[in-house]
């Protein structure tokens, strides 16, 4: 039955593929290694089939995170009343912690890579629903359904890359750690450009209405890293915009959700259907044994030195969408200014994410998370000591633009770093990463309404400096294992690609 399910697919598949990659080829121009497909008929054409799927998940991705990017960017300004947005924000990557503790590899075992995309997808459609009537009722619940989604959607969406980057490379010969940083490279290209579209909507909505009132210099003096109680404090910056513009955005915002899950829906090919033409049987696996899974890798040391590294990464993220476009942006611009502010920041991310897929191979990581550490690390550094005002207009946008260079490390890197070091459990590993995550989310959203900017600084500084330390250690003692999965030249080296790629 699976393998006539098969020969089906791949007759079908066949035509489809060619017209879908003709549409979509032009978005990988820079790259001729993979923006040329295979000629349809010549094998299995394996590499045209993983290209494929690589494209169809990250625009999905695309649709999806250009509805909740930007109506992320606008929950501190847009609802700053009694701190519901950052509340709200907080509630949902709440649930994002929790979720990833027992979900993602249950779902992606028993649904299948392909639909712990779709069906999460719903929970982020819902909460752009929740926005039209925003309150303490239904912003908060909507947020936790859509954080119980996203841990299985992003586990889900990890280890579908790493399965076809690793597939592809055993049947090209190249190594598994290259095709996948390569494939990852260019979902967080596609993906990340969300961010430019999604704040670009927000803005040209928002800016047919902008404050014309000049900002007075109490407030401009209290933006920046010395803002400690803005988050309750609405001003004639951070007003709403009218209820019009309001459901204008949020209705775009919705249909962009709802295209992303059929997209996914139709188009991409379940990954389990690729894993079973090797005509290997799935073995069961003990429901409790699925459901800590999670929990059962933190016996790697390496694991528990790596948590550190995506609890950065949200601070990071939530620093940014939570305390720079109120504390700085809103604060001291108005809230028309946090779309095109934002899209310095998803733009450069974009690129700089299919550069680091690219060039990794030459630089290696240490290099790049050098780079990612030390931008931030200058970033900080200058918030703190800048004091925003509406004439150093240019200032606005080099911020985001640098920790987007940065950013970029983090996405990339880290997802690539987990799903090579940890080849056999990547669905509880990437669970693993989705939980810190979260976790930074939270503590980030959750200490924003009663911690002064300067402090959160602080913190980050703090964090960053101890995540690189322990990074370091894994090196090192990647470095001391020759036969690890992260050794570099091995002798026997095709023997522990070909292991790597079967689970």
């Amino acid at each position: 039955m699976t393998n006539t399910s098969s020969s089906r697919d791949r007759e079908h598949g066949t035509s489809r593929d060619r017209l879908f990659l003709m549409c979509t080829n032009w978005l990988l121009l820079g790259s001729n290694k993979f923006a040329r497909p295979l000629a349809v008929g010549t094998g299995r054409g394996t590499m045209e089939r993983s290209l494929r799927n690589v494209l169809v998940l990250s625009s999905g991705f695309l649709l999806l995170f250009t509805a909740y990017g930007g109506l992320q960017s606008l929950q501190s300004s847009l609802y700053s009343e009694e701190g519901l947005g950052v509340t709200a924000l907080s509630a949902l990557y709440g649930a994002v912690l929790l979720s990833s503790m027992f979900l993602p590899p249950l779902l992606i075992r028993s649904l299948g890579c392909k639909w712990a995309v779709a069906i999460p997808m719903c929970g982020y459609v819902a909460f752009s629903l929740g926005n039209f009537s925003a309150s303490w009722y239904t912003l908060i619940p909507t947020s936790i359904l859509l954080g119980l989604g996203a841990a299985p959607l992003w586990s889900a969406q990890c280890t579908y890359l790493t399965i076809v980057g690793n597939a592809h490379a055993e049947k090209a010969g190249k190594l598994g750690k290259d095709v996948v940083n390569q494939y990852f490279g260019i979902f967080f290209l596609i993906f990340q450009s969300s961010g430019v579209w999604g704040n670009l909507i927000s803005s040209l909505v928002f800016g047919q209405t902008p404050s014309k009132d000049a900002i007075p210099e109490e407030q401009l003096a209290s933006c920046g890293a010395r803002d400690c109680l803005m988050a309750t404090t609405p001003s004639n910056s951070t007003q709403r915009p009218s209820p019009e513009l309001v459901y204008t955005l949020l209705g775009i915002y919705t249909g962009s959700g709802v295209l992303a899950i059929l997209l996914i829906a139709v188009f991409l090919e379940n990954i389990e259907d690729t894993q079973r033409e090797g005509g290997g049987e799935k073995k069961s696996t003990p429901f409790w044994s699925t459901l800590l899974s999670t929990f059962k890798l933190f016996r790697d040391k390496r694991l528990r030195l790596l948590t550190l590294l995506p609890l950065y990464s949200g601070l990071q993220q939530g620093f940014l969408s939570g305390e720079y476009t109120r504390s700085y942006v809103t604060c001291a611009l108005g809230i028309q200014f946090v779309g095109y502010v934002m899209i310095c920041f998803s733009a450069t991310n974009s690129l700089c994410s299919l550069l680091y897929g690219r060039i990794s191979r030459h630089t290696g990581r240490i290099a790049l998370y050098a780079l990612g550490a030390g931008t931030q690390l200058c970033c900080s550094i200058a918030l703190l000591l800048w004091t925003p005002h509406p004439d150093q207009l240019a200032v606005f946008f080099v911020f985001p633009g640098l920790w987007g260079v940065a950013d970029a490390v983090w996405q990339t890197q880290n997802n690539a770093l987990y799903g090579v070091l940890f080849e056999e459990n990547k669905e509880a590993a990437f669970a693993s990463y989705r939980l810190w995550e979260a976790l930074g989310f939270v503590v980030a959203f959750g200490y924003s309404t009663f911690l002064c900017v300067y402090v959160k600084l602080y913190v980050l500084l703090g964090v960053l400096s101890v995540a690189m330390v322990a990074y370091g250690t894994v090196e090192y003692l990647e470095s001391k294992n020759p036969v690890g999965p992260l050794a570099p030249r091995q002798e026997n080296q095709e023997e522990v690609e070909e292991i790597q790629t079967k689970m």
